[in-house]
């Protein structure tokens, strides 16, 4: 097939987001894919002649893709999110692979304009994305469908009060921007100073933040792609909690799967993230988030439609236990996604 690999653009994610596409369009090669890696937001000035070549240099491509990465920022202040001939080149393609994280990549808007536009793409469409980038439409879903998650409050910037107390709250408390990834601005605040804090951080990115129960205890996500749950990996970082640098820095968390906890717990936690996707209308393939207290009780944090794809990313992980190799994983999420074609 002829494959867009769509990384890039222009939110806090973006280096990952690069990373995620290169290691997705070199797997797609090797199963003999014509595919191409394309920045969202920067395109290209030219639409090549041979737009899917059978030769093609990876590394070339990212190198000049890395070549936008200081013009991020002053690109946010144009109208036009997408790039120089990207929409062309993406309907040329028989599938659009998504590598895109964050902010506009995960939020529903590049999904509903593919939708419009008839381009074929991999992953959930528009509703579930929207919902699932919203931690408090999450939140609200999550408990109307009887998915344990951890109590919590939406903040908005400009009505707020610091006192926990006037939400029946307490501290220790996890902190984070509403529609944020990655866990980019993420805080947990054990004292009234940490906590005010974190709240200047978080709404520094976005208007609105949510301020949540603090679960102390072990780390876990689950894989569902095409509405099975694949196996439990636990994350055990060497030092803090699962934030940004420890996500993606090698080594930086010990990282187990199958997860080492009883039959019926991980049967249950598969359960509860099988109910999750569904409850949020997500399609294709997502991960979704735990934490698990010393009582041996879960909680579902939140839905990531697009999971990262980079050497150290759970969800390549959770298929290598399965016998999937990062290739074959690929080739699955596609073929997965065009069931909504059909």
């Amino acid at each position: 097939m002829n494959i867009v690999v769509l990384a890039g653009g222009i939110s806090t994610e973006r280096e990952i987001s690069i990373i995620s596409g290169t290691k997705v369009c070199k797997a797609l090669r090797e199963k003999e894919h014509r595919a191409i890696v394309v920045d969202v937001s920067f395109g290209k000035e030219e639409m090549p002649s041979d737009l899917f070549p059978s030769a093609y240099d990876l590394d070339r491509e990212v190198a000049y893709i890395n070549s936008f990465n200081g013009q991020a920022e002053n690109r946010k202040k144009d109208k036009e999110f997408f790039g120089s001939n990207v929409l062309e080149i993406c309907r040329q393609a028989d599938i659009v692979f998504l590598a895109l994280h964050g902010e506009n990549g995960e939020n529903g808007k590049v999904q509903a304009c593919f939708d419009l536009m008839g381009i074929k793409y991999t992953g959930t469409g528009p509703l579930g994305s929207g919902m699932a980038m919203d931690k408090g439409i999450t939140k609200s879903i999550f408990r109307s469908a009887g998915v344990p998650t951890p109590g919590g409050v939406l903040l908005k910037k400009d009505n707020y009060s610091k006192k926990l107390e006037d939400y029946q709250m307490k501290l220790p408390v996890v902190v984070k921007p509403c529609c944020g990834g990655s866990s980019v601005g993420v805080c947990i605040a054990k004292s009234q100073e940490e906590y005010e804090k974190a709240l200047e951080e978080s709404f520094s990115y976005e208007e609105e933040t949510i301020v949540e129960e603090y679960i102390q205890g072990r780390e876990f996500s689950v894989g569902v792609v095409d509405g099975e749950a694949y196996p439990i990996i636990e994350i055990a970082p060497i030092t803090g909690f699962y934030d940004y640098k420890n996500k993606y820095q090698a080594g930086a968390a010990i990282e187990t799967c199958p997860a080492e906890i009883p039959a019926e717990t991980a049967e249950k936690m598969q359960e509860a993230a099988v109910k999750g996707y569904q409850a949020l209308s997500l399609e294709s393939y997502a991960r979704l988030d735990f934490m698990m207290n010393e009582k041996g009780e879960f909680f579902c944090l939140e839905a990531n439609t697009l999971p990262g794809m980079t050497p150290t990313s759970l969800l390549p992980q959770e298929a290598g236990a399965l016998g999937m190799d990062f290739p074959a994983l690929c080739e699955r999420l596609i073929q997965v996604s065009l069931k909504k074609y059909e």
